[in-house]
């Protein structure tokens, strides 16, 4: 019995260390558990911070971008005004006071002119006037030149048949009266050769008779 005991007891005591054991390893799994669970997590957020960092970075480098080229615009703006003030501070130094001194001499020959215009629009009516008398004395001298290259016959048919001769109303009718007398006396004479005419017809057959009887 006595010999059965230690033996118990020194069964029980590899037993009872190993539950020891056993007791001692499992906080170490589990913090290890926990330490692996953290490094996931901290490598999940160190990607993510990662991913948010290259995001940022290039956002970062759109923005830059469009600064710089806003500011090349805002340069070329700001060179063009400094270019536009320039010209204007040398129109108005030089320009202006030329556009003025041109503007007071056109003055001073619109004053001159509105002070000969007068005597100029009467030499202009003379001239007007010298060149229609003269216009018109040209187209009198071609209408003679043309009436007295006429044929005698088509002037003559002219004067006595139409209205439009240039000739003087007396001329006309002394010619249209002669026309009239010479027509009644060729009238006149043509009734009596056809009337001498007949006569002699008429005797003719008679003298006739007589000699055939």
């Amino acid at each position: 019995m006595s010999s059965s005991r230690p033996r118990n007891s020194q069964e029980r005591g590899p037993s009872s260390s190993r539950h020891s054991w056993n007791a001692s390893d499992t906080p170490a799994t589990i913090s290890t558990t926990r330490i692996e669970s953290a490094l996931k997590n901290a490598s999940k957020k160190n990607t993510e911070y990662e991913h948010k960092m290259k995001d940022l970075e290039a956002r970062l480098t759109e923005g830059l971008s469009n600064f710089r080229a806003i500011d090349d615009q805002l340069q070329e703006v700001f060179t063009g005004l400094q270019r536009d003030a320039k010209r204007a501070e040398r129109a108005v130094n030089y320009q202006v006071p030329q556009i003025r001194n041109e503007l007071d001499d056109s003055m001073d020959a619109l004053t001159e002119l509105s002070e000969t215009l007068p005597t100029i629009q009467s030499q202009v009516l003379d001239i007007r006037m010298v060149y229609d008398s003269g216009r018109d004395k040209a187209q009198a001298l071609v209408s003679d030149l043309t009436w007295l290259n006429t044929e005698f016959y088509e002037r003559w048919r002219t004067i006595i048949f139409t209205s439009g001769s240039p000739v003087s109303w007396r001329w006309k009718v002394y010619m249209r009266s002669v026309f009239v007398v010479s027509f009644v006396i060729c009238s006149w004479l043509f009734w009596i050769a056809i009337t001498g005419a007949y006569r002699a017809h008429r005797h003719r057959l008679v003298w006739g008779e007589k000699l055939m009887s």
